[in-house]
C-alpha cells in the first residue's frame, strides 16, 4: 500500500513540475508548483520526516506559492505579452525522444530496487535530528551556502541601484 501511495505522489509531482514548464499562464505554473509542493510534503511524510512534511506545507506550500501568486496577479501578466514560442511542440517532441533511453534506464533501475523498505532510525526526521545532522556534519557547507547567498543579495542590490540612477 505505501508503494503505491509513494507512486501516486511521484507521479502528481513529475505531472506538477511538468505542468510548472509548460504552461503558458504564470498562475498556471505557480498552481503546478504548488502541486509539486504538496506531493513531495506526502514523501516526506511516507517517509516520517514530520518536521520536513509541516515545513514543506506551511513554509512552502503557504508563504512562499502565496507570496508568488500575488506578485504575478500584480504584475498582471497577460498571455499576449509572453513570447512566441514557434517550435515549442517539436522541441518538446524532439526533447522526449532523446530523454526515452534515460527513462528506460531510470524504470529499469526502479524495478531492481526491493520492494521492502529500510528501517529507519526511531528520530528520523525530527528537528533535533536534522539539526544535529546539519550542524555537525553539514556545517561547513551550511555556512557557505549562507554566505554565497549573502553575496548574491548584496549583488541583486547593487545590480538595482546601478539601474534606478541610470
Amino acid at each position: 500500500m505505501m508503494d503505491i501511495i509513494f507512486m501516486v505522489l511521484s507521479l502528481f509531482a513529475i505531472g506538477g513540475a511538468l505542468g510548472m514548464v509548460l504552461f503558458h499562464q504564470p498562475v498556471h505554473s505557480a498552481l503546478s508548483l504548488i502541486v509539486t509542493i504538496i506531493a513531495l510534503a506526502g514523501i516526506f511524510a511516507l517517509l516520517s520526516a514530520s518536521f520536513l512534511f509541516m515545513v514543506q506545507i506551511i513554509v512552502y506550500a503557504g508563504a512562499i506559492i502565496t507570496l508568488l501568486i500575488f506578485i504575478i496577479m500584480f504584475l498582471n501578466v497577460k498571455e499576449s505579452n509572453l513570447p512566441k514560442e514557434p517550435y515549442k511542440n517539436i522541441t518538446l517532441f524532439f526533447g522526449a525522444i532523446a530523454l526515452l533511453p534515460v527513462n528506460f534506464l531510470i524504470l529499469r533501475a526502479f524495478l531492481k530496487l526491493p520492494m521492502a523498505h529500510a528501517s529507519l532510525a526511531s528520530d528520523f526526521g525530527t528537528i533535533k535530528a536534522l539539526g544535529m545532522e546539519l550542524f555537525e556534519t553539514w556545517l561547513l557547507p551550511f555556512e557557505l551556502i549562507s554566505i554565497l547567498l549573502l553575496v548574491a543579495l548584496i549583488g541583486g542590490v547593487v545590480f538595482g541601484r546601478k539601474e534606478e540612477e541610470a
